[in-house]
């Protein structure tokens, strides 16, 4: 049995916790207290076959603050901009400034064939050719699993079909994590994910207040109609029946502070019997044989 842990690097979302100019409390209190009240960008390290999953603007300080060492392959979910915006990370981290010829560092970065060509259309493929031709990066289209240290990878499209989630099979043991890193929205689990040992899932937007049932989401408001809520979240949970769960993309927008989060994680554990836990950037939950 392989190592396997999850490193949360970033568990916000679009809007990061403080946001520029904001006073409200959370984002005082995030420049305060830091964290587990401030959140960077959403990304997600895989330890065991050490793949580094998007990468926001903030990357280079998740991963300097980490425990990363080894970077086997890096993954893109979808092309959004909180999930793509940090990529010159590879330049930044692989390239060697120091030496002539240069000993710089190449990481394979796998892309389903549907982000491949969304990345191609929004011009962010550009920046990972040039990146290639400098040696920093090998893109590679994944139009099937690979196996990378023990573990198998494998692509699958959302309801959204532009959005993948990525699941790691263990090739010689029997454990399965899911990491869906966004957009829920429609999504009904296929049967034979049924059961995996650990799922990282988005919150989901908070319509009502959990513990008020105060209406926090406008009803007629667009994002309702595109973005699924944390109830509808919680019925693809029940779906799934992960052994663990993990849920971040917790954006500055949302009004739960990390202790009303905490205290949402203990009456889901109470009442539905769950293992969940609901992220904060630096957050390392090891996942035993």
């Amino acid at each position: 049995m392989t190592y396997f842990a999850i490193e949360i690097l970033g568990s916000g979302g679009a809007v990061r916790t403080p946001r520029p100019g904001c006073t409200c409390e959370r984002c005082t209190q995030a420049r305060r207290l830091g964290l587990p009240w401030a959140r960077c960008g959403p990304s997600v390290f895989v330890h065991g076959p050490d793949v580094l999953i998007d990468t926001p603007e903030e990357i280079c300080i998740q991963l300097d603050r980490s425990r990363v060492r080894n970077i086997a392959a890096g993954l893109y979910s979808h092309w959004h901009p909180d999930h793509t915006n940090g990529r010159r990370v590879w330049e930044t981290r692989n390239a060697d400034f120091l030496h002539w010829p240069p000993q710089s560092i190449c990481t394979p970065i796998y892309l389903p064939p549907r982000v491949a060509a969304d990345f191609a259309k929004m011009d962010i493929l550009a920046a990972f050719h040039y990146m290639q031709k400098m040696g920093y990066v090998e893109v590679r289209v994944m139009d099937q699993p690979f196996e990378l240290n023990g573990w198998r990878v494998s692509a699958l499209p959302l309801h959204e079909s532009y959005v993948y989630a990525y699941l790691f099979e263990e090739i010689d043991g029997a454990r399965r994590v899911l990491v869906a890193m966004d957009e829920l929205f429609g999504w009904s689990p296929p049967a034979e994910l049924a059961g995996v040992d650990l799922a990282v899932l988005p919150k989901g937007l908070s319509e009502f207040h959990p513990f008020s049932g105060q209406r926090l989401i406008p009803i007629d408001h667009p994002v309702l109609a595109s973005e699924a809520t944390d109830v509808q979240t919680l019925a693809m949970v029940e779906q799934l029946r992960p052994k663990k769960l993990i849920f971040m993309h917790i954006e500055e927008p949302e009004v739960l502070t990390p202790p009303e989060l905490d205290r949402l994680a203990h009456d889901l554990a109470v009442q539905r019997g769950w293992d969940v836990t609901f992220a904060y950037d630096t957050l390392v939950v090891e996942l035993m044989a």
